[in-house]
């Protein structure tokens, strides 16, 4: 396998990447570290990092052409300010374009593409099942199912993911960073009403191990398929922290740009991958939660306005 990751500095891509290690023959990161970090991806003999944009066309097509890789994980995405559609449209859909086009002409046997859950905008169903029509309305969810649209046109062999709320080393947007920071320099913390999924990145990356072997194409929900709402996790912060008990200073129902519950149906994934989560919700945010006692938090993301 030679593979190519965009936005391998980020959690997802610099976690495979330590995942797959020395089973690739080469590994090709290519990242502009808008949220990733150059220090997340550990030196390896088989690895050569990037910096640079997918929205370059040319260095794009250049690393492509002399790379050849066999396998692609699109990982790449612009999110971290809600009202930048511009740059969001051109890192999302431009880029996306680059890549799948760049893709094509060097023959790549899997492509592999991450979808935010935020595609399905504000569902009629929750579980949202894999078939639910996708209506975005967000600037990081339509422009990123604009990208995933490219990708399905394409000619390709892809499979695109629709993925939870992932949990693991390096993570920077969500509420478990923002309630460990905040709590640890006791500021007060606000609480939405909202639901999500959250998934370990242990049973993620068996995910990907299945994903990268098979042959099937389409989109998938990436999850366990269980909600617990943004309290819970602050309770479990709070309770780590030696602060139970603590309630937080507001808590707010959701924003114009949010949505009340995104909770995804991961049955057709098992179905076709024979693949569900293992690890349960409290210790998958323990775990995320050690990881910040070791390495503490540093910047802390999000694509909603009301979490700026």
């Amino acid at each position: 396998m030679r593979l190519l990751v965009t936005g391998g500095a980020g959690s997802l891509g610099s976690n495979l990447i330590e995942h797959l290690g020395n089973r690739c023959e080469a590994i090709l990161v290519l990242d502009n570290y808008a949220t990733g970090k150059p220090q997340a991806l550990l030196p390896r003999d088989n690895l050569t990092v990037i910096d640079g944009t997918i929205e370059d066309s040319s260095l794009v097509n250049r690393l492509f052409g002399e790379f050849l890789p066999t396998h692609v994980v699109h990982s790449a995405a612009s999110y971290k300010d809600p009202n930048d559609w511009v740059r969001d449209a051109s890192v999302n859909v431009i880029g996306t374009i680059n890549v799948v086009r760049a893709s094509e002409r060097a023959g790549v046997r899997r492509f592999i593409n991450f979808q935010t859950a935020l595609c399905f905008g504000r569902p009629s169903i929750v579980p949202i099942p894999a078939d639910h029509p996708t209506r975005p309305f967000t600037s990081y969810g339509v422009s990123k199912t604009a990208g995933e649209a490219v990708v399905q046109a394409s000619n390709l062999d892809w499979v695109s993911l629709r993925i939870a709320n992932v949990t693991g080393p390096r993570l920077a947007i969500g509420p478990m960073p923002a309630f460990y920071k905040r709590l640890k320099a006791g500021e007060p913390c606000t609480v939405s009403t909202t639901i999500r999924d959250f998934l370990d990145m242990s049973d993620f990356l068996k995910l990907m191990d299945l994903v990268l072997a098979a042959t099937e194409r389409g989109t998938y929900n990436v999850s366990t398929g269980e909600g617990h709402s943004i309290h819970e996790v602050f309770d479990v912060v709070a309770r780590h922290l030696g602060m139970d008990g603590m309630t937080p200073a507001a808590i707010n129902p959701p924003g114009d740009d949010d949505v009340a519950a995104v909770v995804l149906d991961p049955s057709e994934t098992t179905r076709v991958f024979g693949w569900t989560a293992k690890v349960g919700f409290e210790e998958t945010v323990l775990r995320m939660l050690r990881w910040y006692d070791e390495h503490g938090v540093t910047d802390v993301y999000s694509h909603l306005q009301g979490q700026r």
